[in-house]
């Protein structure tokens, strides 16, 4: 079992900058790929980024890519996203979710999911 705890999502006005983290606790941290999706009102999950196991692959969604920067820190078991140039449409529910696999952005080869963190950004 694993537990993830999203922190950092505020309110920002267009053009500012966030850094989301998530704690993992339970399994062994570095075993797993971990990722970002978000959700808006009315809308399914959207992928964001994953980054794979040993923290060398990532990947991002097009909308977000050369903006948001995924890292983690497998000694302190914390996967980070840092989001720069916001948008108003970045407005969502952001949820950390761990797999055991490879990187994915199929929400469903995540087995493990945060509570999420609520980001707005005001225009």
């Amino acid at each position: 079992q694993v537990q993830l705890v999203e922190s950092g999502g505020g309110l920002v006005q267009a053009g500012g900058s966030l850094r989301l983290s998530c704690a993992a606790s339970g399994r062994t941290f570095s075993n797993y790929a971990k990722a970002w999706f978000r959700q808006a009102p009315g809308t399914g999950r959207e992928f964001v980024a994953t980054i794979s196991r040993s923290g060398l692959s990532t990947y991002y969604a097009d909308s977000v890519k050369g903006r948001f920067t995924i890292s983690r820190d497998n000694a302190k078991n914390t996967v980070y996203l840092q989001m720069n140039s916001l948008k108003p449409e970045d407005t969502a529910v952001y949820y950390c979710a761990a797999s055991p696999g490879y990187g994915d952005r199929r929400s469903t080869m995540y087995d493990y999911w945060g509570q999420g963190t609520q980001v707005t950004v005001s225009s």
